[in-house]
């Protein structure tokens, strides 16, 4: 009998080292020290993750936003390129007309003298040469007489009543404007019927 009692003892010892290993594995499933601090640094990484995806997104929004600003610079120099060389005659074209307007002046003048008329013809080569150096710049001489009146291409001086001409028509040119391709150098002067 002893013999029976020392098996059924050791079953019981050995029931009992079974059962200790299975207990710690059934506390596993509930969360130990080490596991919380695991938990955490995930959670952590996870939120630092996230930072840096926006802070990456943040860049990306400023570097599109850089982007569009030097092709809109690059743009804008290249139309403010395109407009100087259009129009770099004005300024010359500027100075030139006073001398344009004394040149009609003079060649209004009417005489009987030959030498008279020979210098007027000699200045009317020289208008007309400088008239044809200023059409291949693009500037031409506004047409007035006989035109509706265009407060963008004439300025009206005086104001008459002429009955050959209809209401808001431009009667008589006092000085030339001139334009410069699509731009106005100098509206031209007009008197207008009422």
């Amino acid at each position: 009998m002893s013999n029976e009692k020392n098996v059924i003892n050791e079953e019981v010892e050995a029931k009992d080292e079974v059962q200790e290993d299975i207990e710690p594995e059934a506390n596993e499933s509930q969360p130990v020290e080490g596991q919380e601090e695991g938990i955490e640094e995930q959670e952590a990484e996870e939120s630092e993750i996230e930072e840096l995806k926006r802070k990456l997104e943040e860049q990306e929004n400023r570097y599109l936003r850089l982007q569009a600003d030097f092709d809109n610079s690059r743009r804008r120099a290249k139309l403010d390129l395109e407009a100087e060389r259009k129009y770099r005659a004005q300024s010359l074209a500027e100075d030139i007309l006073p001398a344009l307007d004394n040149f009609d002046r003079a060649l209004s003048v009417e005489t009987d003298d030959e030498q008279t008329q020979s210098i007027l013809k000699g200045m009317t080569m020289v208008y007309n040469q400088l008239v044809e150096a200023l059409k291949k710049e693009g500037v031409e001489a506004i047409e007035a007489v006989g035109q509706p009146f265009d407060p963008y291409q004439h300025q009206a001086i005086m104001q008459v009543s002429d009955d050959s001409f209809d209401s808001n028509v431009v009667v008589e040119e006092l000085q030339k404007g001139y334009k410069l391709k699509d731009r106005i150098i100098r509206p031209a002067m007009v008197k207008v019927n009422e």
